[in-house]
């Protein structure tokens, strides 16, 4: 959006400066900013009006409101305003990532630039200076720390949401970059303009070949070694004590600004320090992974849900996908159910038939099925009446037993999910035994490699 106000403000006040009388007469730059204002908001409309858009047509339109008045747009106060603006519209936004990495992005560039940058500044120049820029190394050097400062400031984010770092985002920007701002940009708003005289075609084909430029550059990159950095879920306090740091760092003007890095550090090692869960169960209870003595999850799905699948398994950092012939191995499956076992030689079983029930309550650590399960057991059952209450769940080892984890809280009802009146003759998830005793292996329904 600022790519294509900025060239229309260029454009009409360049072309109202060629009327030299009617620019003697008329604030051109006021009518050159009123285009530009009507543009954004016809692009904001086209796009969507994501959240991301809402914040920089926000920002662009107190700064353009700016020039219409003679002042000069303070910058982060008109970051707060599109925040506040945001969050007017649509308060929901604030757990979304969209909102988070926009805002921690432009924070951060704004915290950077506000500071003043030396090698920025006209009267930085000596004529080695000058050489340089002649061949774009202070256009480069720039973008080389854009990149690197909105990628840093939105790594927190992308953890907590996708399980995923990108440690070339700077090379990919810098390939990438320039030709958006260059080449795809300027002729999509040119054959926007010649839309309705029927000359559009060709433009529309020259930004197609730039998009195709991003996409090579987009899947080089991603080819590279070590090109996705996977991590491991972590929980909301983490973030929030990131995201603390953060506002420090780029709002503080003193030098305690510096303890937000010390609360980075900390929110970083919180992160890294997070137990993974040992057990796995899907909604529908069709779909178990627990983890094995290597480590990893083994996966016994016997239903469609491959989405639970691909989810635990970004998750866990784990870099297999759904189809890996190695995500059921340590599991062992007949008409009755399937055991996998975990890492402390305990097993998980999932029982298909009411007939398993019997055996797997008196050797199973937990007992996962999709129908009702039984009204005593020995072990930690997840059935369906338990997970009605709590959705999918969960589990990590704790002494003998189990912390249990759910996607629904305690307590959860909304018109469109109302809760789930307790049963009485049903024992849920949550209430079920936290010390599993005698949950000795089926070792005879695992084969010794297992």
């Amino acid at each position: 959006m600022a790519l294509v106000a900025g060239f229309v403000f260029f454009v009409f006040r360049a072309g109202f400066a060629l009327l030299p009388l009617f620019a003697a007469r008329y604030p051109i730059k006021k009518f050159a900013a009123l285009a530009a204002f009507a543009v954004a908001a016809f692009y904001l409309v086209l796009s969507g009006a994501e959240v991301a858009t809402q914040r920089s047509f926000i920002m662009l339109s107190i700064v353009l409101l700016a020039v219409l008045l003679d002042r000069t747009a303070l910058t982060l106060r008109t970051l707060a305003t599109a925040a506040l603006a945001v969050l007017l519209i649509t308060p929901e936004a604030v757990v979304h990532p969209s909102f988070q990495m926009s805002f921690a992005a432009t924070l951060a560039l704004v915290a950077v630039y506000g500071n003043g940058l030396s090698w920025r500044r006209s009267n930085a120049d000596d004529s080695l200076q000058a050489r340089a820029a002649l061949w774009g190394a202070r256009e480069i050097a720039a973008l080389i720390l854009a990149s690197l400062v909105a990628g840093l400031a939105t790594t927190p984010y992308a953890a907590y949401h996708f399980h995923r770092l990108a440690p070339y985002g700077v090379l990919a920007n810098l390939l990438a970059m320039p030709i958006v701002s260059l080449w795809v940009m300027p002729n999509g708003l040119v054959a926007v303009l010649m839309l309705p005289f029927g000359f559009d075609g060709f433009f529309w084909r020259l930004m197609g070949e730039g998009i195709g430029w991003m996409e090579a550059v987009a899947l080089w990159v991603a080819g590279l070694p070590g090109a996705v950095g996977r991590i491991s879920a972590f929980g909301i306090g983490p973030l929030l004590l990131g995201t603390a740091g953060l506002l420090l760092v780029c709002l503080l003007r003193t030098p305690l600004r510096w303890s937000g890095g010390i609360a980075v550090v900390v929110a970083s090692i919180w992160a890294l320090a997070t137990p993974s869960s040992d057990i796995f169960v899907a909604f529908d209870g069709r779909a178990v992974a627990a983890r094995g003595n290597n480590g990893r999850l083994a996966v016994i799905k016997t239903g469609s849900d491959n989405f639970a699948i691909r989810e635990w398994l970004a998750a866990d950092g784990d870099a297999r996908t759904r189809g890996d012939p190695s995500l059921p191995e340590g599991t062992k499956c007949d008409a009755a159910g399937c055991v996998a076992r975990l890492a402390d030689g305990r097993f998980v079983a999932l029982a298909l038939s009411p007939e398993a029930f019997e055996d797997d309550c008196r050797r199973a650590a937990v007992l996962v099925t999709p129908g009702n399960g039984p009204s005593s057991c020995a072990s930690v059952v997840s059935d369906r009446q338990s997970r009605l209450r709590t959705g999918a769940v969960s589990l990590r080892r704790a002494g003998d037993g189990f912390a249990i984890t759910q996607t629904r809280p305690p307590g959860y009802d909304r018109p469109w999910a109302p809760a789930v009146p307790p049963i009485a003759e049903a024992e849920s998830l949550s209430g079920a035994r936290s010390a599993v005793r005698d949950a000795t292996p089926r070792t005879e329904d695992l084969e010794p490699g297992d």
